[in-house]
């Protein structure tokens, strides 16, 4: 079984910074793609950030030169690093993994239970 645990969101002004974590534990024998996804109620859930097994990280156009994905050297955390934070950021951000749990290929594809991120003044 695989969990993903996701911290670090909260209410932050326009303009301001937030970084989120997201940590994948149990039975990881290696990982595909982690990423992150938001939904809020005016929109369907969208992609935020991902980082795919060729390494390169993937952004909606939204965020586009804000916000930074990166992974810890174990691969098993990763960060949403989230700068110049405008009032339509406001949503639930959910963490979503694609991980391998053994060596032949079995897959665990899931969901964080998601963080909220409010940007007001």
């Amino acid at each position: 079984q695989v969990q993903l645990v996701e911290s670090g969101g909260g209410l932050v002004q326009p303009g301001g910074s937030l970084r989120l974590s997201c940590t994948a534990s149990g039975s990881i024998f290696s990982i595909d793609t982690m990423g992150w996804y938001r939904r809020s109620p005016e929109n369907e859930r969208e992609l935020v950030a991902r980082v795919t097994t060729t390494g390169f990280p993937e952004y909606g156009n939204s965020v586009k030169g804000r916000f930074t994905i990166s992974r810890d050297n174990a691969k098993t955390t990763m960060y949403l690093q989230m700068n110049s934070l405008k009032p339509e950021d406001t949503a639930v951000y959910y963490c979503h993994g694609k991980i391998r749990v053994d060596e032949f290929g079995s897959t665990w594809n899931g969901w964080g239970q998601g963080t909220q991120v409010t940007v007001s003044s």
